[in-house]
């Protein structure tokens, strides 16, 4: 039985206490908040786990084996770190860390002292982002053309990252985990309003090295919210629509085949329109099988797939997109 203890009762921390306190081979031991009124809220539902206001005397308790770390990106490295240090395996929010020194730390302490780190990219654990990886990994859409996503809407505003740290973390995650090549390179273009100095538009581009390549559009000002990701191959397409309530992933038979490329004005293009093909997806909440899949990696002694490395990985496509966006959209090499 691995006991997990969680810092931060926040806006996610519920839903994490909720998924290990039903996860089986866990228990959820402890609970910590700053807030007192949060921190009884908890108690609240969880009567039975220990209170903290410190979160130093839960990573220090001795009958924790698991911290799930659930607060603002600032606190990660020091939370993370002393809990390394006192022998935790660690879940932690995404981003992983504020820099990408801070990550490369922890994941050196995690791997000499043998303990796991686990990323929350939620969403790698949806069923509708692990279809889109059968689907791709299948060869059905052909080879790969261009990645599009789109994350937008009115706010949330955040106080102290921007619209890259607080929604390009999601979609930089779900497209590492569905294409198999490493991006080369980014270029970003951002503006900023009301005089926050902090972004809250953007647009990113992601190079790999060859004709592939992904766009990322993040934006707090939109008068709509659109949660829709477009990978398209020369044999077929797909669109994932996250806010679809029963067709997330649709498969488009439509492409573009030429027939003569003996000079541009001779190019005899032919434009193919076939079926779109709706896949089932399982519709299992993504954060009880990430907690399920966390608790089964500490027991096997095995890897997780959304270990500290794939959210390094992350952090420093964050961090070449600041650089980016400071410094007149300058291609910034990974």
């Amino acid at each position: 039985m691995i006991n997990v203890g969680i810092i931060g009762y926040g806006y996610w921390g519920p839903n994490v206490a909720r998924n290990f306190n039903v996860c089986e081979g866990a228990k959820l031991v402890s609970i910590c908040d700053l807030n007192e009124k949060r921190l009884n809220f908890a108690k609240s539902n969880y009567p039975f786990i220990k209170a903290y206001l410190d979160p130093n005397e839960l990573i220090s308790s001795g009958d924790i084996d698991a911290v799930a770390v659930v607060t603002p990106v600032f606190t990660h490295f020091e939370l993370a770190k002393l809990a390394l240090e006192n022998g935790k395996h660690i879940f932690i929010e995404k981003p992983f860390t504020s820099t990408v020194a801070q990550g490369a730390e922890l994941i050196e302490i995690a791997e000499k002292k043998n303990l796991k780190i686990m990323v929350d990219h939620t969403f790698l654990f949806t069923g509708a982002v692990r279809k889109m990886r059968e689907i791709i990994d299948s060869g059905e859409l052909g080879d790969l053309f261009f990645y599009d996503s789109v994350r937008v809407n009115l706010g949330l505003f955040q106080h102290d990252i921007n619209v890259v740290w607080d929604l390009a973390p999601h979609d930089f995650s779900i497209m590492n985990y569905l294409i198999d090549e490493e991006p080369k390179a980014i270029t970003a273009l951002g503006s900023e309003h009301f005089g926050r100095k902090l972004e809250d538009i953007a647009y990113i581009a992601v190079h790999f090295g060859n004709s592939f390549i992904a766009h990322f559009h993040c934006n707090w000002l939109s008068p709509v919210k659109v949660r829709r990701t477009l990978v398209s191959g020369d044999k077929k397409m797909l669109i994932w629509d996250d806010l679809s309530s029963d067709e997330k992933v649709k498969i488009y038979d439509k492409g573009v085949e030429i027939k003569n490329t003996n000079g541009i004005h001779k190019l005899l293009v032919n434009y193919r329109s076939g079926d779109v093909h709706i896949p089932k997806v399982n519709n299992t909440e993504a954060l009880k099988l990430e907690a399920d899949y966390f608790v089964e990696c500490i027991e096997r002694n095995q890897k997780p797939f959304n270990d500290g490395e794939a959210g390094l990985m992350v952090v420093r496509m964050l961090e070449a997109a600041d650089k980016s966006m400071k410094n007149d959209c300058q291609k910034v090499y990974l």
